[in-house]
């Protein structure tokens, strides 16, 4: 009986080593596939943080090339407007001087024609005066003296000079310049121009010369 018991635990015992041996065995292949599955995750990961470390790298790169391709397009627009700007002052400028030129020329023109229109009253006024020294005839000499006159006077109006109207007008101060207040002759001249000292002239729609009057009061 005790034999068989001593057997029975040897057989327990062996069992039970055996156990504990498959037990460390089974421990040790599970930390093994545990350290292989550690490394690999290591891998991935390691790779993973290369691929975004590129990834970033790439989009860097690309807005560096980005940023110099705007600043190389800003660089050129500016060129263009400096350009543009230097070609407009220098065209405004030429026009300037082209439209002082032409202006300059135009008050010399006028002052030609002017002159030449006045050369033909002087041509009247010599003709006049020669025959002045021989004629005996008053009232001729008075008809040409008033001729010339008025053909003087129409030169002016076409050259936009007219006289203002004074005599007899209500007073204005836009038109006439008041030399004197005397008693009127009638009531209806109260305020009125009774007197024409020296005649005044308007240029188109301009006073060139107010008319210097008498005023009745």
């Amino acid at each position: 009986m005790a034999m068989k018991k001593n057997k029975q635990f040897k057989v327990f015992k062996n069992f039970k080593k055996k156990t504990v041996k498959e037990q460390e065995s089974n421990q040790s292949t599970i930390g093994s596939e545990n350290e292989e599955q550690l490394e690999q995750k290591k891998a991935e990961t390691s790779e993973n943080v290369d691929n975004e470390k590129v990834t970033q790298q790439e989009e860097t790169n690309e807005t560096q090339v980005e940023t110099e391709t705007n600043e190389a397009r800003l660089e050129r627009e500016l060129a263009e407007m400096k350009d543009k700007y230097l070609r407009l002052s220098a065209e405004f400028d030429n026009y300037r001087k082209r439209t002082l030129k032409e202006r300059m020329d135009m008050l010399k023109t006028a002052s030609e024609e002017v002159l030449l229109g006045l050369l033909q009253v002087i041509d009247n006024f010599e003709r006049a005066l020669k025959n002045m020294e021989t004629s005996q005839d008053v009232e001729a000499i008075r008809q040409g003296v008033e001729l010339i006159y008025k053909n003087f006077v129409n030169f002016l109006a076409q050259k936009g000079m007219k006289e203002i109207d004074a005599l007899n007008a209500p007073f204005d101060t836009d038109l006439h310049e008041a030399i004197t207040k005397i008693p009127a002759p009638t009531d209806d001249l109260k305020g009125k121009v009774v007197d024409v000292i020296e005649k005044g002239y308007k240029l188109h729609d301009k006073v060139s010369r107010y008319a210097k009057v008498v005023i009745g009061e």
